[in-house]
């Protein structure tokens, strides 16, 4: 594997740093997410092992971006049925930890093939959309083949059960069939459907997951029980201020009071730290981030590269949105990893992959 001496110029160094700063800042605050006054301690643990994962993601990255993704089109199909495999497998042989069956354990490693079939939509969307849409744009019956191959994926998480990463699945979906060329007219009854199946999936949601959504409504409902989270975050948020508490210094987080504090609700841990201010530039960074990868799509140099591109900044976009959403109470709590930032080794690589692939379009763009 090689790589053409004429890209190294055109390399976007931009998003690179992007990425590397905030998985810096991300490794930075699960240290002190894992901090506890109670235990009079500070757990280098799970920082350390998230280095790790940073830097088997960075070596990912690398082949993402070595490889032209024109070539990897052609493994699309095979990609999909590795991730369908994983998920089976996960059904079938999987880990459990707080209530749900996710992970694949291989020796010392974990793996969450649910973060995974994120790329294998955007991948397999992207190959299927490659060509030039109908003038008239595509109907839902044009489109039998994307959703016969999205629902086992989708099916395959929830029962899992992972709401919030099915969710995302479905988010990111949706928003690669509009750019694909999906009709409006088409998207609303699409919308509509889904409106339609709300009473009907409600009573295949899981008794606490049900209690969730009661509690969005009404978090003092049950303060000690499924609304604790959701409360305990907003404290921590609100109690952060302006400018923070300062680094190591998050009560909510040190005293145990917040749950989930290096997964889901990094976010939290981070705000009561660091304030209104350092929320504002953390976003500040995110947003950059959102701005240079679509900058990325507009310049792609062909169609398949554009939406595999767009697939990808819907991955990153969603994660953050619901994550902040759901960390502030604005959504029902949902098992959300914070880009980048989030504890998570699966998570963390499959973000790397996705930066690399964005580089890699972005660097042959020039290419003919």
């Amino acid at each position: 594997m090689q790589i053409d001496r004429r890209l190294v110029s055109h390399f976007d160094w931009t998003l690179f740093g992007l990425a590397l700063g905030l998985t810096l800042l991300g490794i930075l605050t699960v240290y002190s997410a894992t901090s506890s006054i109670a235990e009079q301690q500070h757990s280098s643990t799970l920082a350390v092992k998230q280095l790790y994962w940073f830097m088997l993601g960075l070596i990912a990255m690398v082949v993402a971006f070595a490889v032209d993704y024109h070539r990897i089109n052609l493994l699309a199909y095979p990609f999909y049925g590795v991730v369908l495999l994983l998920l089976f497998l996960v059904y079938a042989l999987g880990t459990t930890g707080g209530g749900s069956q996710r992970w694949l354990q291989a020796g010392p490693i974990t793996l969450q093939p649910s973060e995974i079939a994120k790329l294998a939509i955007v991948w397999f969307l992207a190959k299927h959309f490659q060509y030039d849409e109908p003038r008239t744009g595509y109907r839902l019956c044009d489109l039998w083949v994307p959703f016969l191959l999205v629902a086992p994926l989708l099916l395959l998480v929830l029962v899992q059960p992972d709401l919030g990463t099915a969710v995302v699945l479905l988010a990111v979906f949706v928003s690669v069939l509009l750019m694909g060329g999906l009709r409006l007219r088409s998207f609303f009854y699409l919308v509509a459907a889904g409106l339609t199946f709300l009473p009907i999936g409600w009573h295949f949601l899981k008794p606490y997951q049900q209690q969730r959504v009661w509690t969005f409504l009404n978090p003092d409902l049950d303060p000690l029980g499924a609304g604790y989270h959701v409360i305990q975050s907003k404290i921590a948020v609100g109690s952060g201020r302006l400018f923070g508490k300062g680094y190591l210094d998050g009560t909510q987080n040190r005293l145990d009071f917040l749950p989930a504090q290096h997964t889901d609700f990094i976010f939290s841990v981070f705000a009561e730290e660091w304030g209104l201010v350092g929320c504002l530039i953390l976003l500040g960074l995110y947003l950059t981030f959102f701005f240079f990868s679509l900058e990325v799509v507009a310049r792609a140099k062909d169609r398949f590269g554009a939406i595999l591109a767009f697939g990808v900044v819907a991955i990153f976009f969603w994660q953050l949105a619901i994550n902040i959403a759901m960390v502030t109470g604005i959504l029902p709590v949902v098992g959300i990893p914070l880009p980048f930032l989030s504890y998570g080794g699966s998570s963390l690589v499959t973000m790397m992959v996705g930066v690399g692939l964005l580089i890699n379009v972005s660097m042959r763009r020039f290419t003919f």
